[in-house]
């Protein structure tokens, strides 16, 4: 029973609405409601009944059967499109004058990852609410899902398509004719396709037709390299996705400098099942096996040095399987005054170039945000996605999705990312917020399809640098206050280093720890994380950090140079001279719905400038002096805005508020 007894109304008064981005969710809204009211009954009936608990049980029975109806509409905070389809409703009704098909039968022929497949159907009795769906492995409707309870009814089909689009997009007349085509884009998932009809729209669907089954030409070949930066700043880390499994195939990298030898480095290789997930949908309709994720070290760089590599596989027989040709540059060495250039953002997402997939413009800004970075991807070094990756929320498929739509980028340049509450939080399973914004996902795809160079991957706090920077990248939803196992690595990643040789030191973290604007913050009273600055801002200032990044609320804002909530100097477009204070930004708005990220209209004196768009962080470093930041639309990749800072190192050991050594009196 989910419930059990009234000692467990504790944990459930943990979901209530917890963060800006789903504030206004509905059914979460309905969730935190019903947690209080059992919480509530509990306290109450037990009080008035001691030693009868018939009545109780009776009225909790009844209050389960409404929490999984209410749960089943939050889950997963009716973020993710795919949430939207109740498909363990699904009556079949196969109907012979109904036909849909595909075409063509083969893709990849020519080593593609990705292509279109164009869809033909046809219903007599066509309507506004019939749709199709793209499901893989082909043969859904075989698979089998153990119910959640004892009051759900084992599904006719127990597992959603990767992805949806209405009959009537782009079909005009279908309402007439019952006559309709659609283009749709897939990418090499490790499984072959099938395609089918529905009528009575998302919540009461009826299978109508299947069609045929289309296949990449090798479903198992690599795919979708993701580029990090290893626990050194001469190791570079490749880690891709892959149909095969140690028995089958021996993954490894082929790599050299370009135009140099070529060596050969192994791979680990990883992967999770069904019940590695934490609750639903991820474990039940959301489930799809995440294929083995492979992970190979590159040591040794030399510092700027351009390598090649491929990714290869090799078969018992002696048969190798390769990827296409990749490329990347290798990190400066630490301190290296160069030209260095990188991009900062949260909560971008991910989105269909076909348009299937889109629910109340969730993810708008997804490819617009991608295709900015890969037009200026030749000067761009490495890319930092603060939490809130894909919103898979509990369907694995959009993990493949994902790492597809930033293969060019991630191919490329380090793609370092940090823990939102889409990736980790889920009640009972450790996270600071006990909520349900993961789908059951609880981090473990997020910390397996991507790598991080973290002592524990499962913590996702780490530090990385790049020549004149160092990243102190914090997860917020473990806690972090004094004390804490993150706290301490926070301070020790901040004191140890070394200005002279890395002058920028910037903090990084999903949920606003610092400052926002944003009318949810405003109406918690705190305009930031509870325990946010008040456990942090004492290393900030010590250790003068100058730039603090969060994603979460979905918008763009940047502080004054500010501690203890005071401008410490005005906002300016240009600082020079000591260290004052950090300036904070939110840079949440890369993809993920604006909608329900509103600011205040209170008059904020540390908020200098607000956008409520879509954009991105661009950070140039000149040399160990001079550093550029710059605001980005990701409509246009226009900048909107900016500031220097002009420092040099004696400005560095200059004194301010809160960051002198202590003296003595000796002194």
């Amino acid at each position: 029973m989910l419930l059990g007894t009234c000692s467990c109304a504790p944990w459930l008064r943990t979901t209530a609405v917890q963060d800006c981005e789903s504030a206004t969710s509905t059914p979460r809204f309905l969730l935190s409601m019903f947690a209080w009211s059992y919480a509530s009954f509990c306290t109450s009936w037990s009080a008035v009944l001691p030693g009868s608990f018939r009545l109780l049980e009776e009225m909790r029975l009844w209050l389960v059967v409404i929490w999984l109806f209410v749960c089943a509409a939050a889950l997963p905070g009716g973020e993710q499109p795919l949430s939207r389809i109740a498909i363990e409703n699904t009556t079949l009704a196969i109907d012979d004058s109904v036909h849909i098909k595909a075409s063509p039968l083969v893709l990849g022929l020519k080593g593609e990852n990705s292509e279109w497949v164009e869809v033909e159907f046809f219903h007599p009795n066509p309507s506004d609410d019939d749709w199709i769906g793209v499901f893989s492995p082909a043969n859904f409707s075989g698979a089998i899902c153990d119910p959640e309870n004892e009051w759900q009814q084992p599904p006719v089909l127990c597992t959603a398509p990767i992805k949806y689009q209405f009959a009537k997009f782009k079909n005009d007349g279908y309402n007439r004719s019952g006559k309709g085509n659609l283009k749709l884009q897939l990418i090499n998932q490790r499984e072959d396709f099938s395609f089918a009809l529905f009528s009575g729209g998302l919540l009461k669907p009826k299978l109508i037709a299947v069609s045929n089954m289309v296949t990449f030409a090798n479903p198992k070949a690599p795919v979708y390299p993701r580029l990090a930066q290893g626990k050194s700043w001469d190791e570079m880390t490749i880690t891709w996705t892959s149909g095969y499994n140690i028995k089958e195939a021996v993954p490894f990298v082929e790599w050299g400098a370009k135009g140099g030898p070529r060596f050969l480095s192994p791979a680990g290789t990883l992967s999770f099942n069904r019940n590695s997930m934490c609750g639903a949908p991820a474990r039940t309709v959301g489930w799809r096996h995440p294929g083995y994720i492979h992970t190979s070290f590159l040591k040794d760089l030399w510092p700027d040095s351009k390598y090649t590599y491929r990714l290869g596989h090799r078969l018992p027989n002696g048969t190798q399987v390769w990827s296409k040709i990749y490329s990347f540059k290798a990190s400066p060495y630490p301190g290296q005054d160069s030209l260095q250039q990188i991009v900062i953002f949260g909560d971008m997402g991910k989105a269909e170039a076909d348009g299937s997939n889109e629910f109340n413009d969730f993810q708008p800004g997804s490819l617009n945000t991608t295709n900015q970075i890969i037009r200026d991807l030749k000067n761009i070094d490495m890319v930092l996605h603060i939490g809130d990756i894909c919103y898979a929320n509990g369907y694995l498929s959009q993990w493949d999705q994902f790492t597809s739509q930033i293969e060019p980028i991630a191919s490329t340049v380090p793609y370092m990312i940090g823990s939102g509450n889409h990736e980790r939080d889920w009640p009972g399973t450790g996270s600071f917020y006990g909520n349900l914004d993961s789908g059951g996902e609880c981090g473990v795809p997020a910390q397996t399809v991507f790598y991080t160079p973290a002592e524990n991957r499962a913590k996702f706090w780490y530090a990385t640098d790049y020549g004149m920077f160092r990243f102190c990248i914090a997860n917020t939803e473990e806690d972090w206050r004094p004390g804490t196992e993150q706290y301490k690595f926070i301070e020790q990643c901040l004191s140890s280093v070394d200005r002279q040789k890395q002058p920028w030191l910037i903090f990084l973290a999903h949920r606003v720890l610092g400052y926002s604007s944003c009318t949810y913050y405003e109406t918690e009273g705190t305009f930031e994380e509870p325990m946010g600055r008040e456990a942090l801002q004492e290393l900030w200032q010590k250790y003068k950090v100058d730039l603090a990044f969060y994603g979460h609320v979905h918008n763009y804002e940047r502080t004054c140079p500010v501690y203890q909530s005071q401008c410490v100097v005005d906002a300016s477009d240009h600082y020079s001279g000591p260290f004052k204070a950090t300036t904070h930004v939110v840079v949440g708005g890369a993809g993920a719905s604006i909608a329900d990220s509103a600011f205040t209209t209170s008059n904020i004196q540390w908020s200098h400038f607000r956008d409520f768009d879509f954009g991105f962080v661009k950070l140039t470093a000149f040399n160990q002096s001079s550093l550029l930041f710059e605001y980005k639309k990701s409509h246009d990749g226009n900048v909107y805005d900016h500031f220097t800072i002009s420092r040099d190192y004696r400005d560095v050991l200059a004194c301010s508020i809160d960051n002198c050594p202590r003296t003595t009196l000796a002194s």
